[in-house]
């Protein structure tokens, strides 16, 4: 019970003091009840931050949206779109884990996607709005400028509401700030999603200080105060690296990956195990508990398997190599599977295209691509027309140019060789069949896999080095060049990071011959889709062990290196002249100067 002062005197500080006293003791409550009462759970206090950060995201947009509706000059609109788009990567790691479709719409590339239905859905969101406000703003193009802004206030409204019933658990949350830093390596500070404003490192800043503030919700100082200090200092470590680079081009990459990047998704695995979440045990073809993306195990080359039953034994591997270069499966005597991918040539032949079955100097239709790191791919051959390479080996084996055989007749003869026939007897229980003679061949093709070059083994902190100048061509590919946009990090295929779900497939108008004439006739994988998108669209093979894969392109139109990059720098067909509407690659000059272009070569050899 409070008791109230004898002074009753009628200056106003005496008739206060009741009150103080009364406040005083309510405040005490009101503390005791905080300190009593129960804490969120750490992913709890995730989503409501989440959930926070959208709001202030709508907030931002909604600004955008008002000084375009405004028609304000070019600075005001390109400072609004930079707020919004800082705003939307405090998002970012948690909407493209829980809502993909829903994050694609906000912040997809800005060209037209065929779905699995062959509808062609246009493109939309800030990449999209990007390229209509920098680097400024036509006074014609305010209006449709506006129509993105409103689309992108939509979806933002659409991400609130899918995400208000997303349950987030602890597991998830660290798979999610563990692939966003991944994200950062690979789209982000590359300018995969920045591709004209090159706002993509001040963008990985917002990404970083959004992981920092929610990992913040798990009190790993209580817990493992020198984990969470080294935590702490490596956040800080790489915004400081971010922040101090003296411009997009400038960024030191390489550096930032191996000292920066590396470590801090590494730590997120630490503490992760050190709260005793559990991480996820399903398969991916990017391991659930990769450390890096540089592991020596972080990919699966057997993830892309139809069934679970099918993934690669060494008993599998051994009998799919023997098939590989024995003629049996072939219509012709001499030819095999290694006629085509020969392994000291990286399983290419150097040849433009390959020679066909039969006399006379017939080629096949496209150049032979590489075997290494198959596996690591959704999507075969260049036109993307089968998933399996079981499908591939079945392909090959029957097409009439290439092995012209037959499944039955192979499955014949093999199950009339002793050798064979007990060696399937012991590797598969179904014996011989066409089945398990395409999965042995493919066991085969998977058990190829490169990911140990100079350049993996420095990121490793392995002994290894790299001269000045491979370093120089790290730093341009994944930046000033705009390689990694398409060729993506570490596999430097077309496999989409940080899920490693599918393949791309990209318009280059590569011409057909070296003077650069005329594009090449071969539509790619509009034969297959019959969709505009597609029209000269091939899928982006690997750039490892490129060096040994001469000639380039898939009508092998370049001999060298230096042809492609050149090739590139001038920006493509669209750079040679060939007005293709829907040719992917930008069509803007590199602006390389000849000792980059040199550099960029010097890097891909250390591949």
């Amino acid at each position: 019970m409070i008791s109230i002062p004898k002074d009753t005197r009628t200056n106003s500080r005496s008739r206060l003091r009741p009150l103080a006293w009364l406040a005083l003791g309510a405040a005490a409550l009101i503390a005791l009840y905080g300190w009593l009462r129960p804490q969120p759970a750490p992913a709890e206090a995730v989503k409501a931050q989440f959930m926070q950060d959208i709001t202030e995201l709508d907030s931002a947009v909604s600004q955008l949206q008002r000084v375009i509706g405004q028609r304000r000059p070019a600075a005001v609109v390109q400072s609004a779109f930079r707020q919004a788009r800082l705003a939307y990567k405090r998002v970012e790691f948690i909407s493209a884990y829980y809502s993909p479709e829903t994050t694609r719409a906000l912040n997809g590339p800005n060209i037209p996607e065929v779905d699995d239905d062959l509808r062609v859905n246009a493109p939309e969101g800030f990449q999209v709005l990007e390229e209509l406000v920098f680097p400024t703003v036509d006074p014609a193009s305010y209006d449709e400028a506006l129509q993105q802004a409103n689309l992108l206030r939509s979806n933002v409204g659409r991400l609130r509401k899918i995400s208000q019933t997303n349950e987030l658990t602890d597991s998830h949350v660290f798979d999610a700030m563990r692939l966003e830093v991944f994200r950062i390596i690979t789209l982000g500070i590359t300018g995969f999603d920045s591709p004209v404003a090159f706002h993509s490192l001040p963008e990985a800043v917002s990404a970083l200080e959004s992981l920092r503030e929610q990992l913040d919700h798990y009190q790993l100082a209580d817990q493992q105060p020198d984990l969470a200090r080294r935590l702490d200092k490596t956040f800080a470590g790489a915004v400081q690296a971010l922040q101090s680079a003296r411009s997009f081009d400038d960024f030191d990459r390489l550096t930032f990956i191996k000292q920066e990047a590396n470590v801090l998704s590494g730590l997120i695995v630490d503490a992760q195990k050190s709260l005793h979440i559990p991480a996820f045990n399903e398969s991916r073809l990017l391991s659930t508990t990769a450390r890096t993306l540089n592991d020596t195990n972080a990919f699966d080359p057997s993830y892309f398997v139809n069934f679970s039953e099918q993934r690669a034994t060494p008993g599998r591997v051994a009998l799919g190599k023997m098939l590989f270069y024995d003629p049996i499966l072939s219509g012709q005597p001499g030819r095999t599977c290694a006629t085509c991918h020969q392994p000291d040539k990286a399983f290419t032949d150097g040849e433009p295209k390959s020679l066909a079955v039969g006399v006379g100097g017939r080629r096949i239709a496209r150049n032979a691509p590489t075997l290494l790191n198959a596996a690591l791919q959704a999507a075969q051959f260049a036109d993307s027309r089968v998933v399996y390479l079981e499908d591939q080996a079945s392909d090959v084996i029957q097409n009439v140019d290439e092995m012209h055989g037959s499944l039955p007749r192979a499955v014949q003869a093999l199950q009339k060789n002793p050798t064979y026939k007990a060696l399937f007897a012991t590797t598969y229980k179904e014996g011989v069949t066409e089945q398990t003679l395409k999965n042995a061949v493919a066991s085969y093709v998977r058990s190829l896999v490169s990911l140990d070059s100079r350049v993996d083994r420095y990121l490793r902190n392995q002994p290894a080095a790299l001269t000045n100048e491979e370093k120089l061509g790290f730093n341009l590919f994944m930046g000033k060049a705009k390689c990694a946009t398409c060729h993506f990090f570490p596999l430097f295929n077309g496999t989409v990071p940080p899920g490693y779900q599918e393949t791309e497939s990209e318009v280059l108008g590569t011409p057909a011959t070296p003077d650069g004439k005329h594009v090449d006739p071969d539509v790619g994988k509009f034969v297959l889709t019959k969709r505009e998108p597609h029209r000269y669209a091939f899928k982006t093979p690997t750039v490892r062990h490129v060096a040994k894969t001469a000639p380039y392109m898939h009508n092998g139109v370049y001999r060298t290196l230096n042809e492609v990059v050149e090739f590139y720098n001038k920006g493509g067909g669209n750079g040679l002249g060939f007005n293709l509407e829907n040719q992917t690659l930008p069509f803007d000059k590199l602006n390389l100067t000849d000792g980059e272009q040199q550099a960029l070569t010097a890097f891909m050899k250390a591949l």
